[in-house]
């Protein structure tokens, strides 16, 4: 699965996109952008992949899942794999919270390098800039960003 994650800084919000299978479009939530931080969302996907979290919200997303937060409507086999997997989902957010409050904090986590990686990226985007990121692996499939010079692919 392929998310996007876009950064409107004169908005103040990013939003995120997701083409799951051959062109399933799972359109995400739109989220306050904060002081420059991560989205809530992005570091949720880099813990649940670093830590290996498979039916936490972005495995359970790729599995066909149709939460309320996203665009699409909510269909009996999307709800089936929430209900499948709520304690997952739950104990997901837990696992998220707690390795993104030890990286803020500076203190250990398995997850500090994926963490300062993104946070990086995501900093050195500019207004109306994306980032394409591939789930489960992070792999960083193209950042676009409209500012002159600074489109990159790669």
């Amino acid at each position: 699965m392929q998310v996007t994650f876009r950064k409107m800084v004169e908005r103040r919000v990013s939003t995120w996109e997701a083409i799951r299978g051959k062109r399933i479009r799972v359109p995400g939530a739109t989220m306050a952008l904060g002081r420059g931080d991560l989205p809530h969302d992005l570091t949720q996907m880099v813990v649940e992949a670093t830590w290996g979290v498979s039916d936490g919200f972005w495995g359970c997303l790729a599995q066909g899942a149709t939460f309320r937060s996203t665009g699409r409507k909510r269909t009996r086999p999307g709800r089936a794999v929430i209900a499948a997997h709520r304690t997952d989902l739950v104990e997901a957010e837990q696992i998220v919270g707690a390795h993104v409050r030890a990286w803020k904090a500076g203190q250990p986590t398995p997850t500090r390098d994926a963490l300062n990686r993104f946070d990086h990226l995501w900093r050195s985007l500019g207004d109306g800039a994306s980032l394409r990121v591939e789930w489960p692996t992070l792999r960083v499939e193209g950042v676009e960003d409209p500012r002159p010079s600074r489109v990159a692919v790669g």
